[in-house]
């Protein structure tokens, strides 16, 4: 079997998406780190990986894949029966269920709290002045998606169903760095949003993405 090999960066809210799926999966892969600051996303090389140059990239033998959800979609299908099962298989009314919430996260929370992260976060991380405007509406877009979550968990202990599927995964790095800013409240004030966000963010697979933080 082809050696699976991951390219990106550990700080990177795609590259973990990437990673805590393989680790659900409890498939083994090699990392491949890509220096972003030496503008190694940018090179010839890994352009052939990813032609907009961004990270992550996959490899799996001749066969390569960019963007991050199309990965994680590519890894519970083809490794179906091994590790957390991350689909929601049955029916074509059930899958459609999946798509639909991961749609939600793509297209309604994604792009709130991806501004809101590099506001709060990682621009002062960078040592660059964070936007009080760009806050200020990131964080209403939010607080409505919020709202949708908190009527939706209070019927299903997870988005898609009553266990965790890519739905919930794919929110995972971006709830985690907006736990560290004032965003949390938009979290802990919402019941059923909150005790989501306490499961998830618990996952042992999780704890193994933010343990190569650390490394």
């Amino acid at each position: 079997m082809a050696v699976i090999k991951v390219h990106g960066s550990v700080l990177s809210t795609a590259a973990q998406r990437v990673l805590l799926c393989l680790y659900e999966k409890e498939v083994h892969f090699q990392f491949v780190p890509v220096n972003m600051g030496a503008g190694e996303h940018k090179s010839e090389n890994y352009l052939s990986l990813n032609p907009f140059g961004q990270v992550p990239a996959f490899e799996e033998g001749d066969f390569k894949l960019f963007e991050s959800r199309a990965i994680t979609g590519y890894i519970a299908h083809e490794y179906t029966d091994k590790g957390t099962q991350l689909l929601l298989p049955g029916s074509n009314k059930s899958m459609a269920v999946l798509t639909m919430w991961k749609e939600v996260e793509a297209y309604q929370f994604d792009p709130a709290s991806s501004k809101l992260v590099w506001e709060l976060y990682l621009k002062p991380f960078f040592g660059t002045a964070t936007d009080s405007a760009v806050v200020e509406e990131n964080e209403a877009k939010l607080a409505k998606v919020l709202d949708v979550y908190e009527s939706r968990l209070s019927q299903s202990k997870y988005l898609a169903c009553d266990y965790f599927t890519l739905a919930d995964l794919h929110h995972l790095p971006n709830i985690q760095y907006l736990l560290g800013t004032p965003v949390k409240r938009l979290f802990d004030s919402r019941p059923h949003v909150s005790a989501w966000v306490a499961d998830i963010i618990a996952r042992p697979a999780w704890s193994k993405v933010l343990a190569m933080q650390k490394q």
